[in-house]
């Protein structure tokens, strides 16, 4: 077999998805267990990390890299140009295709390498601190870092190789982790956390290149590649308006109230939405393949969805309920006591725990049916809510911007996404919202059962609060599940998926 044979057999490997569909639920229940395995380390090793760097760094050194963040975030939701999905999405593409959109994004990203080092000086001047300076030109080497690894990781993403994604995700993040504590340890301050993120993406992009075979072609005219990228822009436009929102908070505090009140802020946020995000990222990465080949499916596709959207409720609603209920313990044994102001910033976020998960949730809709200007559309109105709402609290302080950014998500950008999300397809507005209100009760029940044992225990130490109120809230979580029929359905469902995994697997050893 000739050179060129093998390549287009390597090709043809990442490109087509037809075999994918004789057992796509039991690809998708073990890239959901894989995946979640590795966000488990991930969350560990991220609180271990945080722990560790909060006792070395100070709040000002979080609160600089939070400051350019603030104003670098929109470029850093655009880096991508919106193709991976596009490459995850579609139900045929070509190698042509592909290797035009990552070029595209090699393109893309160097551009804003130069645009993010161009306004440096700016964001000096709009802080009024002059050691933001270097650390924003370093920063910027990350752009053109990630870029060159969009379309790798998304064809495998497509194949949905998820051991592969796992491996590469988390040796990524830990090296990073590495090398930030290494640096903090030597007494580097800010430095330590740009060392972290460009450890991260380098390390991630070496993985990405070494693990996919695929290797793009020059680029090459007339290949169909303009849906693809019209597609594409209109969920960068939709994503750049999401990750501008989570940084104009950062932005207006920073300028108002300085480096350390940011800090605090920024590290309460993450806090909270870390667990979130971590259970939200490795469904999202099996859901979106998933459902993307479900396409012309619509009952299948409504049941696989609900199905999982129901999961997430069960699984993040008590979690996240304990979560805020434990504040101020919880911020005293991951950042230390130094941190024990950003323990009511914790608290005011928990309302966001109540909706971002199943708000992050109905966005799979508008991805996995290639509904880029609906996506576009929600996020325009979310993202304009959101600002308001900041621009409401500031006036409050960092806690009133979190607790006005909460209450209105809830009340107003909820009801909102949901709206136009099940305007169309097979998951309807009835559905999202049964999905929605039948395990909210949830939340409640674990936060204020939690909130009640501490009641009993207010000398014991923040560690030992948690270890024994957290238990007790989940415990009375799992006696409402059993006692209500919508839960219990929802839980024996998923006892039914681990059970048929694990016999799966048991098969797979034996032989």
């Amino acid at each position: 077999m000739d050179i060129a044979q093998r390549a287009a057999d390597v090709h043809d490997e990442f490109l087509r998805t037809d075999h994918l569909k004789s057992n796509l639920k039991g690809r998708s229940i073990k890239g959901g267990i894989v995946t979640l395995s590795a966000q488990a380390i991930k969350l560990a090793s991220t609180i271990l990390s945080t722990a560790i760097l909060a006792r070395l760094l100070t709040p000002s050194d979080f609160g600089l890299v939070a400051m350019i963040t603030a104003v670098t975030g929109l470029l850093s939701s655009l880096k991508d140009a919106g193709l991976a999905t596009p490459t995850i999405q579609r139900a045929e593409i070509s190698h042509a295709q592909v290797s035009n959109l990552f070029w595209i994004n090699v393109g893309v990203s160097a551009v804003f390498t130069l645009l993010v080092a161009a306004a440096a000086p700016l964001i000096v001047w709009l802080y009024r601190s002059p050691q933001l300076l270097p650390l924003t030109l370093a920063l910027a080497v990350t752009f053109f870092i990630d870029g060159l690894s969009v379309q790798h990781l998304a064809l495998l993403s497509r194949q949905m190789k998820f051991a592969s994604l796992a491996r590469i995700e988390v040796g990524a993040l830990l090296f990073g982790q590495l090398a930030g504590i290494g640096c903090a340890a030597a007494g580097c301050g800010a430095w330590s956390l740009v060392a972290a993120t460009l450890a991260t993406s380098l390390c991630g992009m070496v993985l990405a290149w070494s693990t996919s075979r695929w290797r793009p072609q020059m680029p090459k005219r007339g290949s169909g590649t303009r849906p693809l990228v019209s597609f594409g822009a209109s969920l960068t436009a939709a994503n750049s308006l999401s990750y501008l929102v989570r940084n104009v908070d950062n932005f207006l505090i920073g300028r108002m109230y300085g480096a350390t009140t940011v800090g605090l802020y920024s590290r309460a946020a993450a806090l909270l939405r870390r667990p979130v995000d971590q259970l939200l990222g490795p469904v999202t990465a099996v859901v979106q393949p998933t459902l993307s080949r479900l396409q012309n499916e619509p009952e299948r596709y409504r049941r696989t969805f609900m199905q999982l959207f129901e999961f997430i409720a069960l699984v993040a609603l008590p979690v996240t309920g304990a979560m805020a209920a434990l504040a101020r313990p919880v911020v005293l044994v991951l950042l230390g006591p130094k941190w024990e102001a950003a323990a009511v910033l914790f608290a005011a976020f928990s309302i966001v725990t109540l909706y971002s998960p199943l708000a992050c949730s109905a966005f799979w809709i508008f991805e996995s049916q290639g509904r880029g200007w609906d996506m576009f559309r929600s996020n325009s109105y979310l993202s304009t809510l959101a600002i308001i709402s900041f621009v409401v609290g500031l006036p409050f302080g960092a806690a009133g911007v979190a607790l006005s950014f909460s209450i209105s998500g809830l009340l107003v950008r909820l009801p909102i996404l949901f709206h136009i999300a099940g305007g169309k397809g097979p998951v309807t507005r009835k559905d999202l919202w049964l999905g929605f209100l039948r395990h909210l009760w949830l939340w409640p029940v674990v936060y204020f059962s939690t909130r009640c044992m501490l009641h009993f225990c207010p000398q014991l130490p923040p560690f030992l609060q948690i270890l024994v109120a957290m238990p007790v809230g989940l415990a009375c979580a799992a006696a409402f599940v059993l006692v209500y029929p919508p839960q219990r359905r929802v839980a024996a469902r998923l006892w039914e998926t681990v059970k048929s995994v694990i016999v799966a697997r048991s098969a797979e050893a034996r032989k």
